[in-house]
């Protein structure tokens, strides 16, 4: 019964989570879309009013002309629509799938002895806290990133912001130096998502701790009268743009953590680098066209790194059977199943509702086993019972007599 709430826990919690991170991603891709579509109006009225940018729309029969102050104007009204609940349940819903699938199932889900040794590392508390502590550092690494090389001097002797292409490399290598680590910790589909957690937390953090403050405060300003420090604006701004080059690359950690090819590779930290890479390169094609000047290269560079993972990870051809060779036997599946799968799919402990401790629910969940076990081969999951290629390709032969 655990088992099965934990199930259903995992399926809603994964479906807010999907819910409200296309409303986040909806709305940080619609104002770097908007800002780049946005036309110095001509009209006396709307310069007069101080209107820096605006744009006329069309969408669901209506049309739409949004209009941007760069300084608010007099008399700004009292209902401000403020898109932030949207990142903060992302986040935390995220978070929540993390603790429900990951950290309650540490064991199974967090750590593979294969990879690193928890035990002499205070055990399944200490590969929590580990966990755990990449999403608390990897902000604060970012914010200092951007704190002592994004801040520069201006002119006039006031603190601007600055250096956009030096903080961006440095976050880029610490993120991959980061990957490293982590999948020279965790098991490779853990290491894949806290790689994606971590950048998303540092996504969310930016809208927490600096992107709507600072908003709040240059409208305390404004309201009071006193003068606004350009610097909240410029600050924003830039969190916002590094937030959208992130978009991408959280995406595809997220996704990837799916597919055993992925993270289960020798060399899975690369693989995820490169992904995010290729996630950047075409995140940044999608905002030069919005500007009206898209590098044309960007797009081939992306599939060119997607074509060479494609290649770099295209699996050995397995051995083929003697022409006359019979089939495997149940009995033969039996065994490899009795000693690899059934510890967690039988009558006591069904994981995904699969049972595979007769020779009837063998045959009943053939597909499921040959896609997992054969074709993915993300089941075991992180290999812990040792099953072999041979064992596999046996489980392959088996399950394409039964097609025939």
């Amino acid at each position: 019964m655990e088992a099965y709430l934990l199930d259903w826990a995992n399926l809603l919690l994964r479906w807010l989570h999907v819910i409200v991170g296309i409303a986040w991603i909806g709305a940080s891709f619609y104002f770097v879309w908007l800002d780049n579509h946005l036309h110095k109006p001509k009209a006396d009225d709307l310069l007069a009013r101080g209107v820096d940018g605006e744009l006329w729309a069309v969408h669901g029969g209506g049309f739409y002309n949004p209009q941007k102050y760069m300084v608010a104007p007099k008399g700004l009204p009292q209902d401000l629509h403020w898109f932030y609940w949207e990142s903060y349940w992302t986040w935390m819903s995220g978070f929540a799938l993390f603790v429900v699938l990951y950290l309650f199932n540490a064991d199974t889900f967090l750590i593979d002895r294969h990879v690193f040794d928890w035990s002499q590392h205070g055990g399944t508390a200490g590969a929590i806290a580990g966990s755990l502590a990449f999403l608390v550092v990897g902000w604060l690494v970012y914010d200092q990133i951007c704190r002592r090389f994004g801040q520069v001097k201006g002119a006039d002797g006031r603190t601007v912001i600055g250096n956009d292409g030096l903080v961006l490399g440095l976050q880029a290598v610490y993120i991959a130096v980061a990957i490293w680590g982590l999948c020279h910790l965790f098991a490779g589909r853990a290491a894949f998502l806290i790689a994606g957690a971590m950048i998303a937390t540092m996504m969310s953090a930016n809208v927490f701790f600096w992107i709507i403050p600072g908003q709040k405060k240059v409208i305390e300003d404004m309201r009071a009268g006193r003068p606004v420090d350009p610097i909240f604006g410029q600050r924003g701004k830039q969190r916002s743009v590094h937030n959208t080059y992130f978009t991408l690359p959280v995406l595809i950690a997220m996704l990837s953590n799916h597919y055993g090819m992925l993270y289960s590779h020798a060399h899975n930290w690369g693989v995820l680098i490169l992904l995010m890479l290729a996630g950047v390169l075409i995140r940044s094609w999608f905002v030069q066209r919005h500007k009206g000047k898209a590098d044309i290269k960007l797009i081939p560079a992306a599939l060119v790194l997607l074509a060479a993972l494609i290649v770099w990870l295209a699996p050995a051809k397995a051995p083929e059977a003697p022409a006359a060779a019979p089939a495997p036997t149940m009995a033969q599946v039996e065994a490899i199943v009795a000693q690899r799968c059934q510890m967690c799919h039988n009558a006591q402990l069904n994981q995904k509702g699969i049972m595979l401790h007769t020779p009837e629910l063998i045959e009943k969940n053939a597909a499921a086993l040959y896609q997992q076990a054969v074709v993915q081969k993300t089941m075991p999951l992180n290999n812990a019972t040792g099953i072999t290629d041979e064992e596999r390709a046996t489980l392959g032969r088996w399950f394409q007599s039964l097609a025939k």
